[in-house]
């Protein structure tokens, strides 16, 4: 009996007995997304994926320059800002990637944005006030 704790022990180190959150991927452009920013957000996925945060921030933001209402864009970038420090510009890239896709499961549900986006005061141009957690379900 004494090989039942041994194999206990593996399991939970080759099962992995870590709680803790999946590292947050990035989001590919969708359909329709002008090619110029198509090709910014895979560059920046790239980096990102590669750890290179700064330079992956300034694909994203150059993606947003091409097309600013690429949702996708302002998550991303709101994930780079969090892995470089930057809370604040994260939360406002967060909450505008929600104001500009509210239907978009991901973004709504994601992690990150229901860390930032609670008790949201007014931000956007067009006053547009989100809570993740009553968005589309």
């Amino acid at each position: 009996m004494k090989w039942k704790p041994c194999i206990l022990l593996v399991g939970l180190l080759a099962g992995g007995c870590a709680t803790g959150p999946p590292p947050e991927l990035t989001l590919r452009a969708p359909a329709g997304t002008a090619p110029e920013a198509v090709t910014l957000m895979e560059e920046g996925n790239r980096l990102f994926a590669a750890g290179q945060w700064e330079p992956s921030k300034q694909r994203y933001e150059a993606a947003i320059k091409a097309q600013p209402p690429l949702a996708e864009a302002h998550y991303n970038l709101a994930l780079a800002l969090e892995r470089l420090g930057d809370q604040a510009s994260a939360r406002s890239h967060y909450i505008e990637a929600a104001n500009l896709a509210p239907g978009h499961k991901v973004i709504w549900n994601s992690p990150p944005l229901r860390r930032h986006g609670e008790a949201v005061e007014v931000e956007s141009k067009r006053e547009t006030l989100i809570s993740p957690g009553h968005g589309p379900r």
